[in-house]
């Protein structure tokens, strides 16, 4: 089964998001919890949690701007 790791709404007004950083690798093993990627908004950045395990697989770039719900990364 494929989980989809999307832009998360982390603020009423928040509208997208920058990926600062991928804390795993394309093609990792990550663990249900482990830090995935942190993510930039207007006064803040934030850390995004696995939300399964398995292989991970990334859409999404550094430095990118992506709206909120847009996919950045598939665990398989």
């Amino acid at each position: 089964m494929t989980t989809e790791i999307r832009i998360p709404k982390i603020g009423v007004s928040m509208t997208e998001g920058t990926i600062a950083e991928w804390c795993a690798e394309d093609g990792a093993t990550v663990v249900e919890g482990q830090p995935l990627y942190s993510i930039e908004l207007d006064k803040s950045t934030n850390e995004i949690e696995a939300p399964a395990s398995g292989k991970l697989r990334i859409v999404g770039e550094v430095g990118g701007v992506y709206a909120v719900g847009a996919l950045v990364a598939t665990i398989e």
